[in-house]
């Protein structure tokens, strides 16, 4: 069972500093702010990533994992992977807000909410980090660009991931609730 510490450590920055809060916009909700309540069919597309980032010249990539699968009551296969996606591209919007833009091919394909008929809302959380030098995405992703199954993003291992791929501490987080 993965251990799930580097997911605690970072729901916990945005309770204790909202400056690092992800910005999110998910189908026709703007400005989504942590916790916040999306329509599972209003989140079937990937959502637009914005952060004030402490450097715009660095590369990001968004990890996003459903912490409640199959049910929060009963969720022996979280968290599932839903989402990674590296090369990310601050674009400067305004004063010190910055669109995160898609530069490089995914290593996981994005895949909506799909709780199960029945299930309460589940917590989809997407974690922003720096992407460490020499990040090569296509050494984790399935060949040829195929969308990933299911059976490996089930009780995806956060913390092991960051650890293989070097990635650094947690720039920013936000998730939404669905069902």
């Amino acid at each position: 069972m993965p251990s799930n510490k580097s997911i605690k450590r970072s729901l916990a920055l945005i309770e204790n500093d909202e400056s690092k809060i992800l910005g999110l916009s998910v189908g026709t909700h703007r400005n989504v702010q942590p916790g916040q309540y999306i329509p599972k069919a209003d989140a079937q597309s990937a959502p637009e990533l914005s952060f004030k980032l402490p450097d715009p010249t660095s590369t990001y990539i968004i990890v996003n994992l459903d912490l409640d699968g199959p049910f929060p009551s009963l969720n022996a296969l979280s968290p599932i992977m839903h989402w990674i996606q590296p090369g990310l591209k601050p674009t400067a919007t305004d004063t010190d807000n910055y669109t995160l833009e898609v530069t490089a091919p995914f290593v996981v394909n994005y895949i909506g909410p799909g709780p199960p008929p029945g299930s309460s809302p589940h917590r989809y959380v997407f974690f922003l980090y720096e992407q460490p030098a020499g990040f090569d995405g296509s050494r984790y992703a399935p060949p040829h660009g195929k969308d990933m199954g299911i059976w490996p993003r089930l009780r995806y291992d956060l913390d092991k991931w960051e650890e293989e791929t070097k990635l650094g501490p947690v720039v920013a987080v936000n998730y939404f609730t669905s069902n």
